[in-house]
């Protein structure tokens, strides 16, 4: 080699005249690279011996050079680059990059290029050398730039020996990337070591994953791994490890365990798989996890029948064992899919020990097995905190000896009651209902002795008295102010007690002061079925004295009602009393029916006038919503007492006290009384007052009632006030509005900072404006009565009825004043003293009057 290189360089030195300045340049300066590149730069073109010969003379001189060496050996594998690897060529470039190297050895990239190049040759074994070499000749901070090539290297062949043991050399010094190492182990199925590797980031907790998995995730990876690969993975025992992570990750509890019967699967050990799935039903807390376990579990049993079936099938001969096992996964299979329910509710209770719905169910699911059941009963009343018990804890007992009392064994039911008894419930009333229970059973078995002494007992005092509402106390201490306990001890005093002993029930009751209205109207039914009727007023008159309104409202209603079906108008005073004593204070919304009822007393007992000065008081005692329905009434009463024209004052009252609506509604019902009495003035008048509060946009109906009226017994003068006011109303109601209009512009133009086109300059100018168009409308609306074929005037009387009507009704008015029919006034005498000649009127002044033609007009 150094032979033909010393011939090629003889053969080479042969200079034209345009390398003479060059070469001088490099004869004064043979130690300046930037003269050596500037020659080799002109020399470019040149073929690639020259190139090469004035590289080796420049190395020759500057060994030390980097920039040459990498521009010298990047030409050298330019050259080959399309030859053939096996070509000679190759190996000189190999011996250029380890002649650079004695001067190189610490530039990676010398390093980097040399061993790429050996990997485009496919030298394996020489590459992997040339790697170490490097390894060893760099600085250990320049490593990190040699171990990507090299793990490329050793994974693009199929060395796995020899990328191992890379591997392992690479982790003692990035320790981080074991993940990659573990992917490229389980790529080359080399599970066992992968695993162990693994299970060390997993025990690592100072361990961060590159790729971002969590702790739990690889746990989940390594699980995976080992239940999947159970001949591959001998190094590590799967059930420790699994159980390991069942006390770790709580919250995969379903998987976990999945995994490790899965281990056990792929292991053929079938038994200890289902064990480890029982174990999993009968440990998991949440349904999440049972709902996992389970259908793995149902998948395995069925798996295994198939397994066997399809063994079965396709042997020739069927043995009497392989039926035998077949029979025994079906019943294991039927057996499992039966239990689902009450495993389920396992899983629930196990969760929640205090869930009394739950217990109450698994007793429904062992429906027809009594020895279990009572044994769930056992240990429910065992487990449950009364505290923390969730449902109603009491209900469990009254099951318990409910189910005895089913089968027949009282004094085992009477015994679950007793025991009942003395739980110490957060509430009363889960108490007082184990005692009614037990009552109703005693009943059931007409022991009516037995449930009154048990009431009796239930209700009695205890030696120190406490607050019902103090819940540092027992409930057996508080239980004697029950009153649901109270309440069905006096049911079974009625029933089956005596009149005394039924009486002292409900005067206790009234004494503790826990008393309801109803319980104080049942007091007074069953004074009064005994016949003790003033017994049962006292007992009414207790309960007022203990409720206020509304409260009292049912006690005060009963009394009432029983009173005077008792007494009727026998003792009138006392029972204007009651009447008096319970408006008193009665609230608005109750008042309605008590007038009524006080009413129809004096109506039928006392005096009218008395029931007219009460239905007055109820019009203005109920609520507004009522006060229209109660003067309805009141004129009703009044007209069939009185007579119609007593009714006059009360129309009145209600037109003035009454809300728009409603006195609307009574206008027109007052004036159709008055024009049935034949007083026409007072039916206009009212009209007249009505029309105030009628927006005639809104109320068309009113009017066009007044429009009747007047096109039947009014004229043309009657007509044209008609529709003044209708005007005048109107324009009240526009100008209300419209000033509200203008108030709400001002206020928006004044916020905005500026005045609104078109608008007037001040409130007398809109009012101007308005008071013109009103008139150009009066105008407008003015009739014309020769053209005018809609409203035809008729005669102001009435019909027969209403004839006879105002007869009986026709008084006198004493402030009626006489009008002299012959006064005249001034401007008819004016007409009557000018007579001078006739002169044709202008056609404007008829206001639209047909002209009467006259045979004397010219």
């Amino acid at each position: 080699m150094v032979l033909e290189m010393k011939s090629a360089l003889s053969s080479d030195l042969v200079f034209s005249e345009e390398d003479l300045p060059y070469e001088e340049e490099i004869l004064r300066n043979p130690f300046s690279v930037k003269h050596w590149m500037r020659y080799i730069e002109f020399k470019k073109d040149a073929s690639k011996q020259a190139i090469n010969v004035i590289y080796e003379r420049a190395l020759k001189e500057l060994p030390g050079s980097y920039k040459l060496w990498y521009n010298y050996l990047k030409l050298r594998k330019n050259q080959v680059k399309n030859h053939c690897i096996i070509d000679p060529s190759y190996e000189d470039v190999n011996f250029a990059f380890e002649r650079a190297l004695v001067f190189m050895h610490k530039m990676p990239r010398i390093w980097l290029d040399y061993c790429q190049f050996l990997i485009d040759q496919c030298k394996i074994t020489r590459t992997r050398r040339v790697f170490d070499r490097a390894l060893r000749a760099l600085p250990i901070t320049q490593h990190h730039r040699i171990w990507p090539l090299y793990l490329s290297f050793v994974k693009k062949h199929e060395i796995p020996e020899t990328a191992v043991r890379v591997y392992r050399r690479y982790l003692k010094l990035t320790p981080e990337n074991t993940e990659e190492y573990i992917e490229y182990l389980r790529s080359q199925g080399r599970l066992d070591e992968a695993a162990l590797k693994l299970a060390e980031l997993v025990n690592n907790e100072d361990f961060v994953s590159k790729e971002g998995k969590s702790k739990h995730q690889m746990w989940n990876e390594l699980c995976d791994l080992i239940s999947k690969n159970p001949d591959k993975v001998h190094s590590l025992k799967a059930d420790s490890i699994i159980r390991g992570g069942l006390q770790r990750y709580t919250d995969q509890l379903g998987k976990l365990w999945n995994s490790l019967a899965d281990y056990y699967i792929r292991s053929g050990n079938f038994e200890r798989a289902r064990d480890i799935y029982e174990e999993a039903i009968q440990t998991v807390l949440t349904v999440r996890d049972f709902t996992q376990v389970f259908d793995a579990y149902a998948q395995f049993e069925e798996r295994l029948i198939s397994a066997k079936m399809e063994t079965t099938v396709n042997s020739n001969s069927i043995e009497e064992d392989d039926e035998l096992e077949l029979e025994l996964r079906l019943a294991r299979f039927e057996d499992l899919m039966d239990r689902r329910p009450l495993l389920l509710n396992s899983v629930l209770l196990r969760q929640n020990p205090h869930n009394v719905h739950e217990w109450q169910k698994r007793v429904k699911l062992l429906e027809g097995k009594p020895r279990e059941i009572v044994n769930v009963f056992t240990e429910a009343v065992q487990t449950v905190d009364p505290k923390l018990a969730t449902g109603k804890l009491y209900q469990l007992w009254v099951s318990f000896a409910k189910f005895y009392e089913e089968n027949g064994q009282i004094e085992d039911a009477r015994v679950i009651f007793e025991k009942g008894t003395h739980v110490a419930y957060t509430k009363v009333v889960d108490l007082a209902a184990v005692w009614c229970e037990w009552a109703e059973m005693e009943l059931r078995h007409e022991n009516y002795e037995g449930s009154l002494k048990l009431m009796e007992k239930a209700t009695a005092a205890p030696p120190i008295k406490v607050a019902y509402n103090d819940t540092t106390e027992p409930v057996q201490s508080r239980l004697y102010k029950c009153l649901k306990v109270w309440s069905m001890y006096a049911d079974l005093e009625e029933s089956f007690g005596t009149f005394k002993s039924t009486k002292a029930v409900y005067d206790r009751i009234i004494d503790l002061k826990i008393a309801t209205p109803q319980i104080i109207i049942n007091y007074g039914l069953f004074l009064e079925e005994n016949s003790y009727f003033e017994e049962a007023f006292k007992a009414y008159e207790k309960g007022i004295a203990l409720f206020k309104w509304p409260n009292v409202y049912d006690i005060w209603k009963t009394y009432l009602s029983k009173f005077l079906k008792r007494y009727g108008g026998q003792k009138l005073e006392r029972a204007r009393d009651l009447f008096e004593q319970c408006l008193d204070g009665c609230p608005a919304k109750f008042a309605k029916s008590i007038y009524l009822l006080y009413a129809k007393l004096e109506e039928e007992h006392g005096l009218a006038r008395h029931a007219m000065a009460i239905y007055d008081r109820s019009t203005r005692a109920v609520e507004p919503d009522e006060q229209f329905e109660m003067f309805n009434i009141y004129i009703k009463k009044a007209a069939e007492i009185y007579g119609v024209t007593y009714t006059r004052q009360i129309y009145e009252k209600a037109i003035e006290g009454l809300p728009d609506h409603y006195a609307q509604q009574m206008c027109l019902r007052f004036a159709d009384l008055e024009q049935k009495l034949g007083e026409i003035d007072r039916a206009r008048a009212i009209y007249a007052h009505c029309s105030q509060m009628c927006d005639p946009r809104t109320t068309v109906d009113f009017w066009q009632t007044w429009k009747d009226f007047e096109v039947r017994h009014g004229n043309e003068d009657t007509v044209r006030e008609m529709l003044r006011i209708k005007r005048s109303v109107q324009a009240t109601y526009n100008t209300q509005v419209n000033f509200m209009s203008a108030q709400m512009l001002n206020a928006a133009a004044a916020a905005a900072g500026q005045i609104p086109e078109n608008l007037p300059e001040n409130s007398m100018q809109q009012l101007e404006a308005k008071a013109k168009a009103l008139a150009q409308e009066a105008q407008n609306d003015q009739p014309h009565m020769p053209g005018r074929k809609d409203i035809m005037f008729v005669r102001g009387g009435t019909n027969a009825a209403e004839e006879e009507l105002a007869e009986l009704s026709k008084t006198t008015n004493p402030e009626e004043i006489n009008i002299d029919d012959d006064f005249d006034t001034d401007e008819e005498e004016n007409v009557e003293e000018v007579q001078v000649e006739r002169r044709s009127v202008p056609t404007e002044v008829f206001a639209g009057l047909k002209k009467d033609h006259d045979d004397d007009d010219d």
